[in-house]
């Protein structure tokens, strides 16, 4: 399976996003990266995180994205953000084992870093990570994630 990963950041995760995104366009497993900004030098610089994280998240409900990928400061601000978008699971995510847990636990659909909180290559390690694991539709977790689900149905 190949995804179509969205990316975005604020200036506080600039620097992080330029790198993940390379990573991402140079990753087998990945069909098209979309880049929602903000970008170097560019009018959108200044851009507050809210506009990406919830760009991202309309992105994945939407289905022009299969998952995201989001760097702010801390990575809370977009995982905030992206969570307010109906169907839209994302989670910040600083460990291995979150990462893990966050797909085969919760399907979550996006990824937040922190590039004040996290080391680039534990970023670029936790990205890389994320994108090998897929959620089983028939695990007991799914009963959990259609709980979820039902809510924001109402």
């Amino acid at each position: 399976m190949t995804y179509r990963i969205a990316i975005g950041c604020d200036d506080a995760g600039l620097d992080y996003k330029e790198r993940l995104a390379a990573d991402l366009r140079a990753d087998p497993r990945v069909s098209e990266v979309i880049d929602l900004g903000v970008h170097r030098d560019a009018a959108d610089v200044h851009r507050p995180y809210p506009e990406i994280g919830l760009a991202a998240g309309e992105a994945v409900r939407a289905g022009t994205a299969d998952r995201a990928v989001l760097v702010c400061g801390t990575g809370i601000g977009m995982a905030l953000s992206a969570n307010k978008v109906p169907g839209v699971r994302a989670t910040t995510a600083h460990d291995s084992y979150s990462v893990e847990r966050s797909v085969l636990s919760n399907n979550c659909q996006v990824l937040t870093v922190g590039q004040r909180v996290v080391g680039l290559e534990l970023a670029r390690r936790l990205v890389r990570e994320w994108l090998g694991y897929e959620f089983d539709h028939r695990s007991p977790s799914a009963a959990k994630v259609e709980l979820i689900a039902e809510y924001e149905r109402c």
